[in-house]
């Protein structure tokens, strides 16, 4: 005789098996390749290993942080697995994780509340890098699934573009770096169309710092490369991933300043955004220190300090101006006050 307290036991047991394997296997279906983050498979440069494994744990990391969300039966599940990511990627997972939440509230039958619960919880500590993922979920879903954009901050919305113009940099080099192609509708209000190219090319500019694999000399190239009316949002671009990333050496850091010329304040402003980026959510790590200092003069917490002083106060009307009038009051305050 089978008392109907085991069975029920029994059958939730079983229950909950199926159930972690069909995660499991959407977990596989979903998930991107591991062999699309090799720079062999990207065709990017080696500069030398140390570098290869650097860029190629990163992308690891967002596939890490993509996977656990899918395999997550919600998104504060997820968040040990997130949190035990070393700390000087984590950051990265929390941007694929962003990504995931995305995708999976746009699929059928979704209730929508993946990202908001992601950013409600630890993943709140990461707005830059997963307002960077939703960017990768828009450039792999159908126009009509897009993420609305309504409930997002109005002043970092525009990293989501950020993110949007990195995936295409990223998986479509030779369209996006080497032929310098530029959308002309993009997915963003139409109003805002002319300030949101900008926005991605600063996410394509962080995407040379991955196509370049870290060589200054080559990241410059490719930058010099595209009209000058662009470069500054690029170098921008480079900035930010030369800080958050890392994979250069003092010398090298140097000369990336020195390379970016008239370009230099937009520079400076990238690299504070990632200072920021990684002190908000307690990740900074020794090559964020080095670069804010070479970059900036600074110390991460007092590049980051610049970003949040001069930030646009809650009352401030927030548009594509404000943004961009933010950027520039930090790229001025960092050539003025920096010791670099």
């Amino acid at each position: 005789m089978v008392f109907p307290h085991r069975l029920v036991g029994t059958q939730t047991r079983g229950y909950r098996t199926v159930t972690a394997g069909l995660r499991a296997l959407r977990r596989r279906i979903l998930t991107p390749a591991l062999s699309s983050t090799s720079l062999d498979v990207r065709g990017f440069r080696k500069k030398n290993p140390t570098s290869q494994q650097l860029l190629e744990t990163v992308g690891r990391s967002f596939l890490e942080g993509y996977g656990r969300i899918v395999e997550a039966p919600d998104a504060r599940a997820a968040e040990p697995r997130l949190e035990a990511v070393p700390r000087e990627f984590r950051g990265f997972a929390y941007e694929g994780a962003a990504m995931a939440c995305s995708i999976m509230d746009a699929l059928p039958g979704s209730k929508g509340q993946r990202l908001s619960g992601l950013l409600a919880g630890r993943g709140g500590a990461h707005t830059y890098m997963a307002y960077v993922g939703i960017g990768w979920a828009m450039a792999r879903l159908p126009r009509l699934l897009h993420p609305g954009i309504e409930k997002t901050d109005p002043l970092l919305r525009w990293l989501i573009l950020d993110g949007y113009g990195f995936h295409q940099a990223y998986f479509r080099t030779a369209r996006y770096v080497h032929g310098q192609h530029r959308e002309q509708k993009l997915p963003w209000p139409q109003h805002q169309a002319s300030y949101a190219q900008r926005a991605v090319d600063q996410g394509i500019g962080r995407a040379l710092w991955f196509v370049g694999g870290t060589d200054v000399d080559a990241v410059v190239t490719l930058a010099e490369a595209f009209p000058p009316a662009r470069r500054g949002d690029l170098y921008s671009g480079v900035g930010l991933a030369a800080t958050y990333a890392g994979g250069a050496g003092a010398d090298e850091l140097l000369r990336l300043r020195d390379s970016a010329g008239v370009y230099r304040p937009q520079l400076l402003q990238g690299s504070a955004f990632a200072a920021e980026a990684r002190e908000q959510a307690g990740l900074t790590v020794p090559h964020t220190q080095l670069a804010t200092e070479v970059l900036c003069g600074m110390k991460p917490h007092e590049a980051a300090g610049v970003c949040r002083e001069l930030r646009p106060g809650a009352s401030d009307r927030v548009d594509a101006a404000t943004y961009e009038t933010w950027r520039q009051h930090i790229a001025g305050a960092l050539v003025s006050e920096g010791r670099s």
